[in-house]
Protein backbone atom coordinates (compact mmCIF):
# COMPACT_ATOMS: atom_id res chain seq x y z
CA UNK A 1 0.00 0.00 0.00
CA UNK A 2 1.77 3.57 -0.55
CA UNK A 3 -0.02 6.96 -0.56
CA UNK A 4 -0.78 9.89 -3.03
CA UNK A 5 0.05 13.45 -2.62
CA UNK A 6 -1.38 16.07 -4.58
CA UNK A 7 -0.58 19.52 -4.05
CA UNK A 8 -2.06 22.72 -6.51
CA UNK A 9 0.01 25.85 -5.67
CA UNK A 10 -0.93 29.19 -7.73
CA UNK A 11 -2.32 32.41 -6.68
CA UNK A 12 -4.70 33.70 -3.64
CA UNK A 13 -8.48 31.67 -3.80
CA UNK A 14 -10.49 33.77 -2.85
CA UNK A 15 -11.48 32.19 0.94
CA UNK A 16 -15.14 31.39 0.25
CA UNK A 17 -14.73 28.97 -2.52
CA UNK A 18 -11.79 27.41 -0.74
CA UNK A 19 -13.52 24.96 1.55
CA UNK A 20 -15.85 23.92 -1.39
CA UNK A 21 -13.01 23.53 -3.85
CA UNK A 22 -11.24 21.29 -1.19
CA UNK A 23 -14.56 18.96 -0.89
CA UNK A 24 -14.91 18.62 -4.87
CA UNK A 25 -11.53 18.07 -5.50
CA UNK A 26 -11.66 15.28 -3.01
CA UNK A 27 -14.69 13.63 -4.67
CA UNK A 28 -13.90 13.40 -8.23
CA UNK A 29 -10.54 11.98 -7.48
CA UNK A 30 -12.26 9.33 -5.34
CA UNK A 31 -14.77 8.92 -8.03
CA UNK A 32 -12.17 8.14 -10.28
CA UNK A 33 -10.20 5.64 -8.53
CA UNK A 34 -13.39 3.77 -7.66
CA UNK A 35 -13.94 3.75 -11.19
CA UNK A 36 -10.76 2.38 -11.83
CA UNK A 37 -11.07 -0.59 -9.14
CA UNK A 38 -8.58 1.15 -6.90
CA UNK A 39 -9.35 0.62 -3.92
CA UNK A 40 -8.11 3.14 -0.48
CA UNK A 41 -8.11 3.70 2.94
CA UNK A 42 -8.49 6.96 3.50
CA UNK A 43 -8.96 11.16 2.01
CA UNK A 44 -8.17 14.24 3.56
CA UNK A 45 -8.28 17.65 1.88
CA UNK A 46 -6.41 21.01 3.19
CA UNK A 47 -6.44 24.54 1.94
CA UNK A 48 -4.85 27.36 2.27
CA UNK A 49 -5.42 30.52 0.68
CA UNK A 50 -2.47 29.38 -2.29
CA UNK A 51 -2.98 25.77 -2.33
CA UNK A 52 -5.21 22.81 -2.24
CA UNK A 53 -3.93 19.67 -1.48
CA UNK A 54 -5.09 15.84 -1.26
CA UNK A 55 -3.77 13.09 0.50
CA UNK A 56 -4.80 9.73 0.09
CA UNK A 57 -3.66 6.70 2.00
CA UNK A 58 -3.33 2.90 1.59
CA UNK A 59 -3.46 2.90 -2.38
CA UNK A 60 -2.37 -0.39 -3.88
CA UNK A 61 0.36 -0.64 -5.62
CA UNK A 62 -1.76 -2.16 -9.25
CA UNK A 63 -5.63 -2.28 -10.21
CA UNK A 64 -6.53 -6.13 -9.46
CA UNK A 65 -6.13 -8.48 -12.02
CA UNK A 66 -9.90 -9.25 -13.72
CA UNK A 67 -10.93 -12.39 -15.08
CA UNK A 68 -14.43 -12.34 -16.67
CA UNK A 69 -16.64 -14.68 -18.21
CA UNK A 70 -19.11 -13.88 -21.11
CA UNK A 71 -21.80 -16.47 -22.14
CA UNK A 72 -22.25 -16.43 -26.10
CA UNK A 73 -24.46 -18.05 -28.58
CA UNK A 74 -24.71 -21.60 -29.33
CA UNK A 75 -21.98 -23.12 -30.93
CA UNK A 76 -24.38 -23.68 -33.72
CA UNK A 77 -26.18 -20.23 -34.25
CA UNK A 78 -26.02 -18.56 -37.38
CA UNK A 79 -22.53 -17.20 -38.67
CA UNK A 80 -23.01 -13.56 -38.39
CA UNK A 81 -24.07 -13.75 -34.33
CA UNK A 82 -21.08 -16.03 -33.15
CA UNK A 83 -18.70 -13.57 -35.43
CA UNK A 84 -20.50 -10.47 -33.11
CA UNK A 85 -20.39 -12.10 -30.21
CA UNK A 86 -16.30 -13.09 -31.26
CA UNK A 87 -15.61 -9.10 -32.41
CA UNK A 88 -17.53 -8.12 -29.27
CA UNK A 89 -14.79 -9.99 -26.55
CA UNK A 90 -11.86 -9.36 -28.66
CA UNK A 91 -11.39 -13.57 -28.69
CA UNK A 92 -11.02 -15.70 -31.97
CA UNK A 93 -13.16 -18.95 -31.89
CA UNK A 94 -10.14 -20.84 -31.09
CA UNK A 95 -10.22 -18.94 -27.84
CA UNK A 96 -13.27 -19.60 -26.76
CA UNK A 97 -14.55 -22.72 -24.67
CA UNK A 98 -17.57 -24.88 -25.36
CA UNK A 99 -19.99 -25.64 -22.58
CA UNK A 100 -22.54 -27.86 -22.62
CA UNK A 101 -25.71 -26.81 -20.62
CA UNK A 102 -29.55 -27.69 -20.22
CA UNK A 103 -30.47 -25.87 -23.46
CA UNK A 104 -27.57 -27.37 -25.62
CA UNK A 105 -23.29 -26.24 -25.95
CA UNK A 106 -22.54 -22.56 -26.16
CA UNK A 107 -19.59 -20.53 -26.59
CA UNK A 108 -18.15 -19.02 -23.88
CA UNK A 109 -15.43 -16.09 -23.67
CA UNK A 110 -13.26 -16.07 -20.72
CA UNK A 111 -11.94 -12.81 -20.60
CA UNK A 112 -8.37 -11.79 -18.69
CA UNK A 113 -6.88 -8.58 -17.79
CA UNK A 114 -3.85 -7.98 -15.67
CA UNK A 115 -3.77 -4.59 -13.25
CA UNK A 116 -2.53 -1.22 -14.31
CA UNK A 117 0.23 0.25 -12.23
CA UNK A 118 -1.57 2.10 -10.22
CA UNK A 119 0.78 5.27 -10.76
CA UNK A 120 0.30 4.88 -14.33
CA UNK A 121 -3.84 4.84 -13.61
CA UNK A 122 -3.34 8.26 -11.44
CA UNK A 123 -1.20 10.00 -14.89
CA UNK A 124 -4.96 9.73 -16.42
CA UNK A 125 -7.45 10.29 -13.29
CA UNK A 126 -5.99 13.26 -11.62
CA UNK A 127 -5.92 15.91 -15.01
CA UNK A 128 -9.15 14.86 -16.06
CA UNK A 129 -10.36 15.86 -11.85
CA UNK A 130 -8.88 18.91 -12.80
CA UNK A 131 -10.27 19.52 -15.76
CA UNK A 132 -13.78 18.95 -14.22
CA UNK A 133 -12.96 20.66 -10.64
CA UNK A 134 -16.28 23.23 -10.63
CA UNK A 135 -15.60 26.98 -9.74
CA UNK A 136 -18.30 29.86 -9.24
CA UNK A 137 -15.74 31.82 -11.15
CA UNK A 138 -12.55 31.22 -13.48
CA UNK A 139 -10.40 32.74 -15.36
CA UNK A 140 -7.84 32.04 -18.47
CA UNK A 141 -4.28 33.68 -18.27
CA UNK A 142 -1.64 33.72 -20.61
CA UNK A 143 -1.88 32.16 -24.08
CA UNK A 144 -3.60 29.13 -22.14
CA UNK A 145 -7.21 27.48 -22.94
CA UNK A 146 -7.50 26.14 -19.38
CA UNK A 147 -10.36 27.96 -16.87
CA UNK A 148 -9.04 27.96 -13.32
CA UNK A 149 -9.94 30.13 -10.41
CA UNK A 150 -6.15 31.89 -10.15
CA UNK A 151 -3.28 31.23 -12.55
CA UNK A 152 -1.43 28.26 -11.14
CA UNK A 153 2.28 28.14 -10.45
CA UNK A 154 3.02 24.31 -9.70
CA UNK A 155 1.22 20.80 -9.17
CA UNK A 156 2.75 18.20 -6.34
CA UNK A 157 1.93 14.90 -7.49
CA UNK A 158 3.53 11.99 -5.77
CA UNK A 159 2.46 8.13 -5.53
CA UNK A 160 4.78 6.00 -3.75
CA UNK A 161 7.71 8.52 -3.88
CA UNK A 162 7.59 8.67 -7.21
CA UNK A 163 6.45 11.49 -9.32
CA UNK A 164 2.52 10.68 -11.09
CA UNK A 165 3.52 12.51 -14.26
CA UNK A 166 0.98 14.29 -16.21
CA UNK A 167 0.69 18.06 -17.58
CA UNK A 168 -2.46 20.87 -16.71
CA UNK A 169 -2.73 24.42 -17.89
CA UNK A 170 0.49 24.03 -19.62
CA UNK A 171 2.15 22.95 -16.12
CA UNK A 172 4.15 19.51 -16.08
CA UNK A 173 3.08 17.74 -12.58
CA UNK A 174 6.43 17.49 -9.81
CA UNK A 175 7.58 17.17 -6.57
CA UNK A 176 8.72 21.10 -5.71
CA UNK A 177 6.86 23.21 -3.61
CA UNK A 178 7.55 26.91 -2.07
CA UNK A 179 7.15 28.20 1.09
CA UNK A 180 5.20 31.38 2.49
CA UNK A 181 5.71 34.19 -0.10
CA UNK A 182 7.95 36.08 2.26
CA UNK A 183 9.48 34.06 4.15
CA UNK A 184 10.48 31.20 2.08
CA UNK A 185 9.97 31.74 -1.27
CA UNK A 186 12.75 29.57 -2.38
CA UNK A 187 11.28 26.18 -3.79
CA UNK A 188 11.85 22.81 -2.58
CA UNK A 189 11.84 19.21 -3.36
CA UNK A 190 9.32 16.65 -1.13
CA UNK A 191 9.29 12.88 -0.77
CA UNK A 192 5.77 12.56 0.50
CA UNK A 193 3.04 13.61 2.71
CA UNK A 194 4.75 13.81 5.86
CA UNK A 195 8.43 15.41 4.22
CA UNK A 196 5.79 18.10 2.71
CA UNK A 197 3.84 18.54 6.20
CA UNK A 198 7.12 19.09 7.91
CA UNK A 199 9.04 21.06 5.23
CA UNK A 200 6.06 23.33 4.55
CA UNK A 201 5.78 23.82 8.59
CA UNK A 202 9.84 25.20 8.46
CA UNK A 203 8.95 27.12 5.64
CA UNK A 204 6.19 29.33 7.44
CA UNK A 205 2.89 27.58 6.09
CA UNK A 206 0.47 25.38 7.85
CA UNK A 207 -1.73 23.99 5.55
CA UNK A 208 -4.30 22.78 8.56
CA UNK A 209 -6.63 25.22 9.09
CA UNK A 210 -7.29 24.39 12.60
CA UNK A 211 -3.12 24.73 13.26
CA UNK A 212 -3.32 28.29 11.89
CA UNK A 213 -5.83 29.57 13.63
Amino acid sequence: MADLLLELFGEEIPARMQSRAGDDLQRLVCVGLKAAELAFEGAETFVTPRRLILHITGLPLAQPDVREEKRGPRVDAPDKAIEGFLRGSGLTRAQCEERELPKGKFLFAIIERRGRPTGEVLAEILPAALADLPWPKSMRWGAGATRWVRPLHSIVALFDGAVVPFSFAGIDSGDRTRGHRFHAPEPFAVTDFADYRDKLGKAKVLIDAAERR
